[in-house]
């Protein structure tokens, strides 16, 4: 260290210390940089810092808006989905209703047209029970009138006698049988 002193007074330039001037020279240089870094590069920074700063600020309010709107389509998705299910469960419920009222007047239908083929067989078996009744009648008629003449050994072949005497036969045997058919 002594040696450094002694060299350093005697005059010598020292390999670690700069000169004076040059310590001068480097701060005015450096200052000089300095002014201009700070009046031309450093507000271009700022701007550069501030746009980039809004445009993330922008895009952070963009997604928020954007996740609001999905929230919202989403929530509409929900309502159209709940209505298109309601309408769905109507139009069930209708087709349901509708059904069993067709059911019903096919029921309804069925019945009437089974008491149409019931009437309609009731009548043709009366209209057949009428047209069998008159052959028998007409048949007993015969036959009587035949029993009655060998019986009676005199022919009744007079057809008026033989109507009255059918005719009495007859009533006579409806009689009897109306107190056995009530």
């Amino acid at each position: 260290m002594q040696k450094l002193t002694v060299l350093a007074a005697e005059g010598e330039p020292s390999p670690v210390l700069p000169h004076t001037s040059e310590i001068i020279l480097g701060l005015v240089a450096f200052l000089l940089l300095l002014g201009i870094l700070w009046k031309f590069v450093v507000p271009r920074f700022e701007k550069l810092y501030t746009e980039r700063t809004e445009k993330i600020e922008g895009g952070i309010q963009k997604a928020e808006r954007m996740q609001a709107q999905a929230e919202e389509n989403l929530q509409k998705y929900k309502d159209l989905l709940a209505d298109a299910n309601a309408a769905a469960a109507r139009i069930r419920d209708d087709a349901r209703i509708e059904a069993e009222q067709i059911r019903e007047e096919l029921r309804v239908q069925a019945q009437e047209e089974a008491a149409r083929i019931v009437a309609q067989g009731r009548n043709q078996l009366e209209a057949q029970r009428a047209q069998i009744v008159a052959e028998l009648r007409a048949d007993l008629g015969r036959t009587a009138v035949e029993l009655a003449s060998r019986i009676v050994g005199e022919s009744l072949e007079d057809e008026a006698r033989r109507r009255g005497t059918v005719d009495r036969f007859l009533e006579e045997l409806d009689s009897v049988s109306a107190p056995a058919k009530k």
